[in-house]
């Protein structure tokens, strides 16, 4: 178990080292008033605690994305490790942590505003179409997988029909509500019965001392499919996810103070991490190796998996409780994911939320589309949420590189993973067959210039903002 120990260790280590560099390079601010204070609605923007903002944050994030995405990424053996903890460390809560405290410095704005602000007006109505696409099937992922999971547990005594509207109906009452109605008030219940069920799963691999592999660059898949770009897109949450530039706004407009951005979404993403690093682990070490957990995949999908590794490691009584665990993950992601959709167009169509009838008008119709897509297969859901939510990250990391270079900062922190998960995102789209369908190497080489030629874009206009000093904060005097 070294690789995988080592691994949570550092994990740990750099939240405490790299997590610290980045604060520094960003350059936190205490004094400066946050949009919970300036914008204060009592709706959307309102200030909670660092220990209520951090579970929610963490729930958000941590849909079925950090399970099934290892569970899958197992698959290749040991290499995938390696992605979680680097991708982690390096990408995933850098980008976190940028969209965040971007977002707080700019009146808790998504994406796709921030995106028009420092990529240019184009890019708004670009990513503000992606983001709601992608929301959409993050919220229709997150009501299938919970109420596939609930209905084999419930022995089937509940159809999976009532599941779907009774998950629904949650979802609308906590797209509507107050965020500290629902929210803010149970989801740090929720948030321990995750912890419990992720450490409970970690623990007993540890103590029955499951064959966990060691370190391996050799691809382990089955079928023998590409670790590059398929790995990238496969363990996304717990490495790097574009759903989270989705989220933390959410929590960017109830964060009380900028010190605390670290803890809150740099220091969230190392724990989605080690929570993608138990699952995979799992999945790597009980069911003689990749070819039976493809078997096991093949006949019940993830779900059976996340089923039969809590119940022999935990019994019956632990067993339920974890999957209980698991099931809260992706509900507590898609009542956000439905919130932050409703928020996007809000502000894109400039519609003041405080009305119960303007959240209305807007989330229903969001709520009837995602039951529409409920009745699509779950695999091929999954594949479009893949490239999408990577493709998202990609912009994510793009708008963190451009703030940092008209800062005068070091903006190669988050342009490294930007042009890494560029060139996996347009290989994969290119290959795929829900893409183009062009062959790997075509693809490889077409997915280079690319990703070179959207570099070079990028210096280009970023030394056009830099001279037209483009304001980078939304300055609002401090008020004691």
């Amino acid at each position: 178990m070294f690789t995988f120990i080592s691994g949570i260790l550092l994990l740990i280590i750099g939240y405490f080292t790299y997590g610290k560099v980045v604060e520094r390079v960003f350059g936190v601010n205490d004094s400066r008033q946050t949009p919970a204070f300036s914008h204060k609605d009592g709706i959307d923007y309102l200030p909670m605690d660092q220990k209520k903002n951090s579970l929610v944050q963490l729930l958000n994030i941590a849909g079925v994305g950090p399970i099934f995405g290892p569970i899958m990424g197992a698959l290749y053996g040991p290499v995938a490790f390696i992605w979680i903890v680097l991708g982690c460390i390096f990408a995933g809560a850098v980008h976190d942590y940028l969209t965040g405290m971007i977002s707080i410095r700019n009146h808790g704005a998504h994406l796709p505003e921030l995106a028009g602000k420092f990529l240019g007006k184009v890019m708004k109505h670009v990513v503000n179409g992606f983001a709601v696409l992608l929301l959409l099937l993050v919220g229709t992922v997150f009501v299938t997988a919970p109420a596939d999971l609930l209905n084999s547990l419930m022995g089937g005594w509940a159809s999976l029909g009532l599941i779907l509207a009774a998950i629904f109906i949650y979802y609308i009452l906590a797209t509507l509500l107050p965020i500290d109605k629902i929210i803010g008030r149970f989801y740090p219940i929720f948030g321990a019965l995750l912890l419990i069920s992720a450490i409970g799963v970690g623990i007993g691999l540890v103590f029955t001392g499951a064959p966990i592999p060691e370190l391996s660059f050799t691809n382990l898949h089955p079928d023998n499919a590409p670790i590059f770009p398929l790995l990238f897109l496969t363990i996304s949450c717990g490495a790097l996810s574009g759903f989270h530039a989705t989220q933390t706004p959410i929590i960017s407009r109830t964060t009380q103070s900028e010190k605390q951005g670290r803890f809150i979404f740099y220091g969230m993403m190392i724990a989605e991490g080690i929570i993608a690093m138990i699952w995979a682990a799992a999945g790597m070490s009980m069911f003689d190796g990749s070819t039976g957990l493809n078997e096991i995949l093949a006949n019940g999908g993830p779900g059976a998996v996340v089923t039969e590794v809590s119940t022999t490691l935990l019994g019956a009584v632990g067993g339920t409780l974890a999957i209980l665990g698991v099931i809260v993950l992706p509900i507590t992601s898609g009542d956000t994911a439905f919130r932050s959709a409703r928020m996007i167009i809000a502000d894109y169509l400039k519609i003041a939320q405080k009305k119960t009838i303007n959240r209305l008008w807007i989330a229903l119709p969001l709520f009837a589309l995602s039951f529409l897509l409920t009745k699509i297969d779950f695999t091929l859901l999954w594949r479009y949420f893949s490239w999408a939510n990577q493709s998202t990250a990609m912009i994510a990391l793009w708008v963190g590189a451009m703030y940092l270079f008209i800062a005068k900062k070091n903006y190669y922190i988050p342009m490294i993973p930007a042009i890494f998960i560029t060139m996996a995102t347009f290989t994969y789209i290119l290959n795929a067959q829900i893409g183009f369908g062009l062959s790997l190497p075509i693809s490889y080489v077409s997915a280079a210039i690319i990703t070179i030629a959207i570099t070079l874009i990028f210096f280009r206009a970023a030394n056009k903002a830099r001279q037209a000093e483009i304001p980078l904060d939304d300055e609002v005097p401090f008020v004691a």
